[in-house]
């Protein structure tokens, strides 16, 4: 069986550059199909990774740039804005296990306001959020039997 060493390459070029639209099977099994722009990928695409992860959505300078779907090997999903191949923005986290985060990122991390909606439990957090961590100003809201019991402050909650 011969194994391919090299890039596969389907794509419009310009000044020797892949530019266009255009796809590239890269030896450990990626592929990537979308639009390039000066050999980088650049414009709406596709990226499937290897390991069976795949980003769809804006790309810039061969980065994950605008918006854009990343579906980890796991089966976490991020939906929202990215900046520089990090999260950035508003975005919508599903964990594996169904846990949601919705709200702001800065610098790949739940930053600004957001929530955390808990899959397996009748409670949700709307706080503001400071590089992964809950910061002061928010409120824990819980339900009993699919109704509403109001919310508690954090005070309360330690």
């Amino acid at each position: 069986m011969h194994h391919r060493r090299y890039p596969k390459i389907l794509c419009e070029w310009k000044d020797d550059n892949k530019h266009g639209k255009g796809t590239v099977t890269y030896a450990d099994g990626a592929v990537y199909n979308g639009e390039w722009k000066d050999d980088n990928t650049h414009g709406k695409g596709t990226y499937t990774y290897a390991n069976g992860a795949i980003y769809d959505g804006e790309w810039k300078d061969d980065n994950k740039h605008g918006k854009g779907t990343h579906t980890y090997a796991n089966g976490a999903v991020y939906n929202g804005e990215w900046k520089d191949d990090i999260k950035n923005g508003k975005g919508t986290y599903t964990y594996a296990d169904g846990d949601v985060y919705d709200g702001e990122w800065k610098d790949g991390n739940m930053h600004g306001k957001g929530q955390m909606i808990y899959a397996n439990d009748d409670w949700l957090w709307a706080w503001r959020w400071w590089q992964n961590t809950l910061s002061d100003g928010g409120v824990l809201v819980m339900w009993e039997d699919d109704e509403f019991i109001g919310p508690i402050m954090p005070s309360l909650v330690r």
